[in-house]
């Protein structure tokens, strides 16, 4: 007896059909992009200007701290992180015009007019040890402040929110609430010298 043939499947267009199949899912699916914190550098001094002018004055930064064991300081004062967004407000509005708070400068603001802008910085300072979750979770705090600077302008001003304003319009609210944040390089606080 010779060997029964056993009827094969051709799959020879098999190999054609995954090979389509990938490049569809290729180009359909999206790819999640991580884009990060956003952060715009300071313009560069003028050549011409004199040093003496590039100065902050100290009560116009908040320094704000967080040390290796996530603990943040504000200022000279221990603070939780959910407390952080009102105390930065609060240091950049100066509503009682207090002293010890950051200063207010009138400013000519095209397409508004006069309006007495902060001149505050908010300097962040971590440790090298510090955790990714609590250097989030502090940046989150300081963009959610300026955030809701923005918003109160723009709703007392224009009757919107930032995000739904005309471009022109969020410019203007730009330039009276700045977004001054100065990141340092982290330091190994612990280690002493």
């Amino acid at each position: 007896m010779g060997k029964k043939k056993v009827p094969a499947m051709n799959t020879s267009s098999t190999a054609d059909i995954a090979f389509l199949l990938l490049c569809y899912f290729l180009m359909t699916t999206t790819m999640g992009s991580q884009t990060g914190l956003s952060r715009r550098l300071p313009p560069m001094p003028d050549p011409n200007q004199k040093v003496d002018d590039q100065k902050v004055n100290r009560r116009n930064i908040i320094i704000v701290k967080v040390n290796s064991a996530d603990k943040i300081m504000a200022g000279n004062e221990p603070i939780a992180v959910n407390q952080l967004k009102d105390k930065v407000k609060t240091f950049l509005t100066n509503p009682a015009n207090d002293p010890n708070l950051s200063e207010r400068e009138t400013k000519e603001i095209e397409n508004f007019g006069p309006y007495a802008v902060s001149k505050g910085v908010i300097s962040l300072q971590n440790d090298r040890g510090t955790s990714y979750q609590a250097y989030i979770a502090v940046q989150n705090e300081l963009v959610k402040a300026i955030n809701e600077l923005r918003d109160e302008f723009a709703l007392k001003n224009f009757g919107k929110k930032y995000a739904n304003l005309q471009e022109e319009e969020q410019k203007v609210v730009r330039d009276c609430i700045p977004s001054n944040i100065s990141e340092a390089e982290p330091k190994d606080v612990g280690k002493k010298r």
